[in-house]
């Protein structure tokens, strides 16, 4: 059976067919982080369903996938406005700010080209080693925004010479009211009519209509602060200070335009991100896209994945909510248990992220590898009936719209058939499908570090002395670490959890 996916721009579950006439290559795009910041489980889960989505175009239809996620590194301001801080060099402020306090030494204030970029490259290696620990699979390429600052003013200016887009003092602005292959509001239902002055959109009493965006900002009144530039004129990087129309910097929507563009080609298969991307980022996408590019549609399937909530609130970083990786590792679980959880709601559910939800997700997690072993350990024999019926079932619920409930439920249901059968040795295939889909039962290494065992005796020692305060602080440490800790007559004992 085909792959059914919930189209965003449609509002509907549609058979999914790539672009490619031969029908082997599917393009995908995902927008990556901005970073100013280790991202949050709350990306992590928009990032994880589009590995998902990937790994099962992959597995169960057998596609080569050509997937693009970009690092925005420039350009995306407080707020998603077309004025003010950019989020970026606003935190290489706020660094500043603390190294100041915490010295107590004469400093300026003032911050560099450098001291932004320091700040892009230590958040981006954060990212980098959080999807290597959440076991994502390799891109074809991850783009930096900065790097396709040619790109986004030659996209400009086709936009400027077909009237999609006019220039004000300030800025390059794109016309909501212009003649769009697709309607502006389209894919997030925001009309024209309904969109109302700050409802995320600026009030600018030059703009021809309040949700009309900047394309390309120029470094005059409020974004004159701005370091990161380049001129307008070559795209080259500009060095000046203040004032200066010559120069600017792109605005945040025509970045994944140009990258896409660049590295996929005009058209995409897929584009996925998180629900707050729809409006602006992504209706502004389609808008410039398909005037600049002359194509309908840019993207034949827009997929989304619904926010994750603390409590009652989204998770996000204006909120001061969220979790990063190691605040799940301090306590006690491993990349692998999170990956499990994420992926274990349906995409378009609102997941409550608590406590309680992450240690069953261990358990669920532990219960399925811990059969997988008994499989593999065992003699292969052939499918039994049933084995190929139970398969059959994980791909139709996969294939309906990454019903991954559905598809967990029969990796359970099949775990209690061949115990019971004494037919371990008939799922061999099952495992290899449903390992490669998920990413989320490769055993991880029970290999103990020399750190974690010097820790172990020391525990020992404070036990010794009856110092049990600093046992607990020493156990709680290694249960930080991802160790499983048992007294036993022998002393502490550790191993991976």
């Amino acid at each position: 059976m085909p792959l059914r996916l919930y189209n965003t721009l449609t509002k509907r579950e549609e058979d999914f067919i790539p672009l490619d006439p031969k029908g082997e290559v599917v393009t995908m795009y995902t927008c990556g982080p901005t970073v100013y910041g280790r991202p949050h489980i709350g990306n992590y889960a928009s990032f994880l369903m589009a590995d998902l989505l990937r790994r099962w175009l992959e597995t169960g239809h057998g596609y080569q996938v050509r997937h693009v996620k970009n690092i925005t590194d420039v350009g995306h301001l407080l707020h998603d406005a077309d004025k003010g801080d950019d989020k970026i060099q606003k935190q290489a402020e706020e660094e500043s700010k603390k190294e100041k306090a915490k010295s107590k030494k004469h400093v300026t204030g003032v911050i560099t080209r450098e001291d932004v970029l320091d700040v892009v490259e230590r958040y981006t290696q954060q990212y980098i080693e959080d999807e290597k620990a959440l076991n994502f699979l390799e891109l074809e390429a991850r783009p930096r925004a900065s790097h396709y600052i040619k790109e986004q003013l030659a996209l400009t200016k086709k936009l400027l010479a077909s009237g999609h887009a006019y220039e004000l003092a300030d800025a390059v602005y794109f016309s909501v009211e212009s003649k769009t292959p697709t309607p502006y509001g389209n894919l997030s239902g925001n009309t024209l009519d309904q969109i109302s002055s700050g409802a995320r959109v600026e009030v600018h009493e030059g703009k021809k209509h309040p949700a009309d965006f900047a394309l390309w900002k120029r470094c005059i009144g409020q974004n004159s602060k701005h370091i990161l530039r380049w001129l307008e004129a070559t795209g080259e990087v500009s060095r000046t200070e203040g004032e200066d129309k010559d120069s600017g910097f792109p605005g945040w929507h025509i970045e994944c335009s140009a990258m896409s563009s660049s590295i996929l080609g005009n058209q995409i298969d897929i584009h996925t991100g998180g629900e707050d991307n729809i409006f602006p980022h992504h209706e502004c996408e389609i808008a410039q896209s398909e005037s600049a590019l002359g194509v309908k549609p840019f993207v034949k399937m827009w997929v989304h994945r619904r926010r994750i909530q603390m409590g009652e609130e989204k998770m996000s970083k204006s909120l001061g909510n969220v979790l990063t990786l190691p605040d799940i590792s301090q306590n006690g679980y491993s990349p692998m248990d999170l990956r499990y959880y994420l992926l274990s709601v349906h995409y378009r559910t609102n997941l409550k992220f608590s406590e309680q939800g992450m240690g069953e997700a261990r358990a669920s997690r532990k219960k399925i590898l811990e059969w997988m072993l008994e499989v593999e350990v065992s003699k292969e024999t052939k499918e039994t009936e049933e084995t190929k019926e139970q398969m059959l079932r994980f791909r139709k619920a996969m294939d309906s719209d990454l019903n991954v409930s559905e598809a967990i439920a029969v990796v359970f249901e099949i775990m209690a058939y061949s115990r019971r059968k004494n037919v371990l040795g008939s799922c061999m295939k099952f495992v290899k499908i449903v390992k490669q889909t998920f990413g989320c039962f490769e055993a991880e290494s029970s290999k103990i570090s020399a750190d974690a065992l010097a820790l172990a005796s020391a525990r020992d020692a404070a036990r010794a002395k009856k110092d049990f305060k600093e046992s607990d602080r020493i156990r709680d440490q290694l249960t930080a670490l991802g160790y499983e800790v048992r007294d036993t007559g022998e002393g502490t004992k550790v191993k991976k959890m």
